[in-house]
């Protein structure tokens, strides 16, 4: 056998044997934000591909109908692996900063929320002169369909908009008038023609669909059956967006599994959960949920742990941007979940950016930045030992 055939047999094998060696190592599970809920039929795993591919991959140009003004050009410009936005494709939403007066929106059809992008010849949208606003970071967008499947009875189960037990603390769920489009959940709690909104910073999205639909319109100014008015011109333009996509984007969402915890045997992890529960940050956070039936049967009656109440709840002055959206005050924010906020920095460019706006680098930052119906936790965390302050920072990172 001639020394060349030695050769490239020599270098079969350094391949055969050694190829794990130079390529990066595959992330672990509970490392990644994005996949499927575990048990979905084959079906259901092809609608969750293509709803996939639509949120992932679909990138928007002019010739697909971008803009001319936008905030991204795709769903995952804004949530990169699934998870938290940066402050580049931050939103801009002005308002009004009273709920008793009149609606204040000017951009003629009813928007609130600026296009801070432009294709070329068009100018970028700013905020109106004299409208106070909020700068928006986008939340990760894991475990959502569990969020959707909680019944409103164990949402309002939750709610105490009086405080009747003097804790505080007195979150409340946001009613509001769904668009026609959206399907009202089964068993339902309304205020007449008012039902509980829980998606959104501000909880000002009835469900995946609603949520989407707006997304898609304000975010990359992109028309849909059931949003046909285009952002810029206000009028009312052929679909950009099919529906047929739309619906897989919202089963995907309702079929991202939720992050998964990690290192729970840690000693420090399980202390600093105890402290968690103490100094009553699980008052807000509520640990653990569960859903009702889904014609998703991976989404039916299923325990999960979000830490959110899916409740308004007023956090102060330092959270205070003097902007109302629906029916919520201008220092109310949604309880956000905390699972998988460990991992943000890995959708955030290495580095976090937390809270609503994401001014918070840190989540001893974000914990310090609480207030209102949050005063006496922080003023409890502010009070532990260095050892114990690290104890909960980590237990809230291993979600």
């Amino acid at each position: 056998m001639s020394k060349i055939i030695y050769f490239f047999i020599g270098l079969s094998l350094i391949a055969l044997l050694g190829c794990e060696n130079f390529g990066p190592e595959e992330p672990m599970e509970f490392e990644l934000l994005d996949g499927p809920l575990d048990g979905l039929s084959v079906s259901e795993q092809q609608l969750f591909l293509a709803g996939d591919i639509a949120f992932n991959d679909d990138v928007f140009t002019v010739e697909k109908g971008l803009g001319p003004l936008f905030v991204g050009t795709s769903c995952a410009s804004c949530h990169s692996g699934d998870g938290k936005g940066h402050p580049f494709n931050q939103l801009v939403r002005f308002g009004n900063n009273n709920l008793n007066l009149p609606s204040m929106l000017s951009l003629g059809d009813g928007r609130n929320q600026i296009q801070n992008k432009a294709i070329p010849g068009f100018e970028p949208e700013t905020v109106p002169d004299g409208f106070p606003f909020s700068i928006l970071v986008a939340p990760a967008v894991t475990g959502l369909g569990l969020l959707d499947a909680v019944p409103d009875a164990d949402i309002l189960a939750l709610a105490d908009p009086s405080d009747a037990n003097q804790d505080g603390i007195s979150g409340r769920p946001h009613y509001n008038i769904p668009p026609e489009f959206t399907k009202i959940r089964n068993n339902s709690v309304p205020q007449g023609n008012n039902y509980i909104f829980r998606f959104g910073k501000k909880a000002g999205s009835y469900d995946l669909l609603h949520q989407s639909v707006s997304a898609y319109n304000q975010d990359i100014g992109i028309t849909s059956l059931y949003d046909p008015i285009d952002p810029f011109s206000g009028l009312e333009e052929d679909p950009e967006v099919s529906t047929q996509t739309l619906n897989d984007v919202v089963f995907y969402l309702k079929t991202l599994k939720a992050p998964v915890p990690r290192n729970q045997a840690d000693p420090d992890i399980i202390t600093g959960k105890e402290l968690f529960q103490s100094i009553q940050c699980a008052a807000c956070h509520t640990p653990t949920l569960t859903t009702g039936f889904s014609p998703i049967e991976s989404l039916s009656f299923k325990e999960f742990h979000p830490y959110t109440d899916l409740l308004l709840h007023d956090m102060g002055p330092e959270l205070d941007d003097g902007f109302t959206e629906g029916n919520v005050g201008t220092s109310e924010w949604r309880t956000p979940p905390l699972w998988g906020i460990g991992l943000s920095g890995n959708s955030q460019g290495g580095q976090m950016f937390l809270l609503h706006d994401g001014r918070a680098s840190s989540i001893e930052e974000a914990i310090e930045l609480h207030g209102g119906e949050a005063d006496n936790s922080k003023a409890q965390y502010l009070s532990l030992t260095p050892k114990e302050k690290s104890q909960l920072i980590k237990f809230i990172n291993s979600l």
